[in-house]
């Protein structure tokens, strides 16, 4: 069984949606008397961008199929991008595919989310032909992201730019990930094997790149360990439970009410991978069933990446959309987002507990918006791990138990499933259907790369822009202010006693602990790394919390407590 569908909310109301918990943004148009935010109640610039079409398409786990059956990352890219079309429609009477198909012929980029379990020479080129472009006949820009789970909110940043620009017209943006069935196929030794398609490489025009690809950590921090996401956001966790005074005890009580909410959502989710309800104790307790991977982490507050899931999205100009006749009860408005990095290397961030690029691009997201954050109906966080979304909402100034208000439009990465750099495409996709749901309602949606690194804030509304006066989409880029804030400076070869910052503990596969990462200041203030693999020591740091504590780093980086 292949889920395919272009409007999840329509089947069945969540919280997202729920008029009752709704927060309206109450602007220009209700001002003058209409109650109803529609795009025909203003003189739209031809050229603010919209987004007409999303699009998801699963593969769940309990389908019947064999490994080779199950569909390659290009064909759920494609399935996305049809689900979207058939969405441009909608349920208007007189409403017809044939809008969103028109979308799909004249497309002038196609740009794909890079894949982290399937390396093609043009993925773009793939998605545009099986689209039905004839050779030679493709979109002027076949696009291909750097690495990052920010890019497909950056993509929306860059498309509607372009297309308020006059530069684009039609974007279609979609990304995949079969990790599942591949992981299937492994476990499977005697099914047939996978082969995926792939264009040659000889010949093959490369793609336009988006984004720059550079490595999340530095040559010193992957010696000591932090060398994944799971090595690094449990650092961040333990960070955050030290900063805010919390005991291991109360801080694991919150990481398991966070995530059983999340579950909670994922369970009203069409194409979620996992879609039962879990309490918030089987979240944090490790079990046979719910391993140790690096404390406090077990499996089940980490991101679920083995998946067949994909996703996309149509964003066009109000002119195209109105020439290919999409209803405009359809059309959601992107209004404004904001980009920018943390310091790139962990090293080198003043706090860990701390995100000071987020809080400048959401503030600057919904400046350019105008909006506050109260007014912001829906959200979803990027949810890799739950320190990312506990550091995301007190640096947007989001509570992080509003029931009001759900952190996740899908269950997160965990729960609704986590297609390597595509997951925010699915963000986008149930965003977009809670705003059709609550005419007069914004959202809020995040995307995240490497390790709490990259990061990009958009906002949207079932309204155009506030006033006519105001620019199709708005757009800034926070850098040089993150730039300017202090950085940590870096001891790799610390002599004298260190004060631990944070830590985490490793675990293999069996559950036994295998390191300790240790992030330590020195006197001066730098920062260091340092590990410790005695096993009885490890198990204690799962129990008594070491931060705070001095210790000694030899030259070998082997950590000693004094």
């Amino acid at each position: 069984m292949i889920r395919a569908a272009s409007d999840p909310s329509r089947q069945r109301p969540d919280a997202a949606s729920d008029p009752t918990r709704r927060r309206v943004y109450r602007g220009a148009a209700e001002a003058s008397g209409r109650t109803r935010y529609a795009a025909r109640a203003m003189a739209l610039d031809p050229r603010t961008p919209v987004v007409v079409g999303v699009g998801q398409a699963t593969t769940p786990p309990d389908a019947a199929l064999e490994p080779a059956q199950r569909p390659e990352p290009v064909e759920l890219m494609v399935m996305a991008l049809r689900a979207a079309a058939e969405d441009c429609a909608g349920d208007a009477p007189g409403a017809s595919a044939p809008a969103g198909s028109a979308l799909l012929r004249r497309a002038d980029s196609v740009r794909v989310v890079v894949p982290l379990g399937w390396h093609a020479a043009n993925p773009a080129l793939q998605v545009a032909r099986r689209l039905g472009f004839e050779e030679g006949a493709e979109p002027a820009e076949l696009m291909l992201t750097a690495i990052g789970g920010n890019t497909p909110q950056a993509l929306m940043h860059d498309a509607c730019r372009a297309i308020s620009r006059g530069e684009r017209d039609v974007v279609l943006v979609t990304g995949a990930e079969a990790m599942y069935a591949r992981a299937l196929s492994r476990r499977r030794p005697d099914a047939a094997p996978l082969v995926w398609s792939d264009l040659p490489d000889e010949g093959t025009p490369p793609p336009v790149k988006f984004g720059v690809d550079k490595h999340g950590a530095t040559d010193l921090e992957m010696s000591r360990g932090v060398v994944l996401p799971v090595h690094a956001y449990p650092l961040f966790e333990n960070a955050l439970r030290a900063a805010n005074g919390w005991t291991i005890e109360e801080h694991l009580a919150r990481v398991g009410a966070l995530w059983s909410g999340f579950s909670q959502v994922a369970a009203t989710n069409p194409h979620a991978w996992i879609r039962t309800p879990r309490a918030a104790e089987e979240i944090v307790t490790p079990s046979a069933s719910n391993r140790m991977v690096s404390f406090p982490y077990p499996k089940l507050c980490t991101a679920n990446m083995q998946v067949d899931q994909g996703a996309g999205y149509i964003v066009c100009s109000v002119e195209a959309a109105r020439a290919a006749g999409v209803p405009e009860e359809r059309w959601v408005f992107p209004l404004a987002g904001a980009d920018g990095n943390d310091h790139w290397f962990i090293s080198n961030r003043w706090e860990l507990h701390r995100s000071p690029a987020i809080r400048l691009a959401g503030q600057a997201a919904l400046e350019l918006a105008g909006l506050g954050v109260d007014e912001v109906a829906a959200v979803d966080l990027y949810s890799c791990f739950p320190a990312v979304v506990q550091m995301a909402a007190a640096e947007l100034g989001l509570a992080a138990d509003d029931a009001d208000r759900p952190l996740t439009l899908t269950g997160g990465l965990t729960f609704a499933g986590g297609p390597g750099n595509n997951y925010t495409s699915h963000g986008i996709a149930r965003a977009v259907a809670a705003l059709r749901a609550t005419p007069g309602d914004s959202a809020l949606v995040t995307g995240l790369g490497w390790f709490a690194t990259k990061h990009s804030v958009g906002l949207y509304a079932s309204r155009p822009p506030a006033h006519e006066g105001r620019r199709p989409f708005a757009w800034r880029d926070v850098q040089p202010e993150v730039d300017a804030l202090p950085s940590r400076a870096v001891d790799d070869a610390p002599d004298g006693p260190v004060h631990v910052e944070t830590y985490t503990v490793t675990f293999d596969r069996d559950g036994a602990p295998e390191r300790g990462i240790f992030a330590c200041r020195t006197g001066s203030g730098a920062r260091a790394w340092g590990n410790l693999t005695e096993p009885a020591t490890l198990a204690d740091l799962c129990r008594e919390d070491p931060i705070g504590r001095t210790a000694t780093i030899d030259v070998d980086g082997i950590l000693r407590f004094s």
